[in-house]
């Protein structure tokens, strides 16, 4: 009897590159980058090994050197000199997102910019949006909260993004949203909704990034619950039907399944976010000599194209980029 033997398309690396499924190519790659009004040259983030805060004019020069390198996407993260209650800087027209934003675009022409839309770095108690705080109860107010989203999407639009990319998980963000850029003569500024946004333990060296710890409680009252699936995609379903361009799932490796489902269920471009904690536990183990730094960051990114990622949102972005050039 004849037998296939599928091993047979594993002996060389020229067969197995022939029968590949999934590949990660550059192009999937969006690369964070954390501007501060707070500091007068880049800042490295203790628990981020790689990563820094920047100027205005250094995240200008960092997007251009990773243009050059091939990543044409960056999603931009804003630390302001000074913070509210009514998250004011979020939606100044000169605020740091928004020179940030002209920055780039003046040195990379090409980069599409993404900007991530939330109150937290904001908000002088770290919360996603207008909240009523009693010691450690958090009651943040979802409808008052649309109108300086909204306000912030409007302004990063204004000074030139691409995309704009709510995060605070508020009900009907993405409505307000798309009706306030629409409004604004904006129509062609997409939306990528964090759609599926878990309470994870996994973004804390995100918050030393961004300093955006809440100063009370947390925020399990507003992001979801890491035991549920079928609710995610019903948050999903909410963010299509209420004009998403695209939707994104944070974070990626403990959430490969619902990674799989929304890909499945929607057929939308679908994100994924390699979180902080994510990329720190690698750099650790890498620093230590457990892991392969490359070999295990580039499985990792293949892991989420295999699970339906179109798009990838990791601070290992020019790594993989010099990787898959072969450096």
């Amino acid at each position: 009897m004849l037998t296939r033997r599928p091993r047979r398309l594993r002996i060389t690396p020229a067969l197995r590159s022939m029968v590949r499924e999934n590949q990660v190519a550059v192009t999937d790659l969006i690369y964070p980058l954390f501007v501060s009004e707070r500091i007068a040259s880049r800042v490295p983030v203790g628990s981020m090994p790689g990563v820094f805060q920047y100027t205005v004019e250094e995240a200008a020069m960092e997007a251009l050197a990773a243009w050059k390198e091939g990543i044409q996407s960056v999603l931009l993260f804003g630390i302001p000199a000074e913070k509210d209650e009514q998250a004011q800087q979020a939606y100044a027209g000169e605020g740091i997102v928004q020179r940030a934003v002209r920055a780039i675009k003046k040195a990379a022409p090409q980069m599409i910019v993404i900007t991530d839309v939330c109150l937290c770095e904001y908000m002088s108690h770290g919360h996603c949006g207008i909240a009523e705080i009693e010691g450690d109860h958090v009651h943040v107010l979802n409808d008052a909260s649309l109108e300086l989203l909204a306000r912030a999407a409007v302004s990063h639009a204004a000074a030139g993004a691409d995309i704009v990319a709510p995060s605070d998980m508020m009900d009907g963000r993405v409505s307000a949203i798309r009706a306030a850029l629409d409004e604004a003569g904006f129509e062609n500024t997409a939306i990528l909704s964090y759609a599926a946004k878990f309470a994870s333990a996994f973004y804390g060296p995100f918050r030393d990034a961004a300093e955006s710890a809440p100063q009370a409680g947390d925020r399990r009252s507003y992001q979801m619950d890491p035991a549920n699936a079928l609710e995610a995609l019903r948050e999903v379903a909410l963010d299509i039907e209420e004009a998403a361009d695209m939707v994104m799932v944070k974070p990626g490796l403990p959430y490969l399944d619902i990674l799989w489902r929304v890909k499945e269920r929607f057929e939308m471009p679908t994100a994924v976010y390699h979180v902080s904690g994510e990329y720190a536990m690698v750099k650790a183990a890498a620093a230590n000599g457990w892991v392969d730094e490359r070999g295990t960051t580039l499985e990792v990114m293949l892991a989420f194209k295999r699970a339906g990622a179109d798009l990838i949102v990791t601070y290992a972005a020019r790594d993989v980029a010099k990787w898959l050039r072969g450096g």
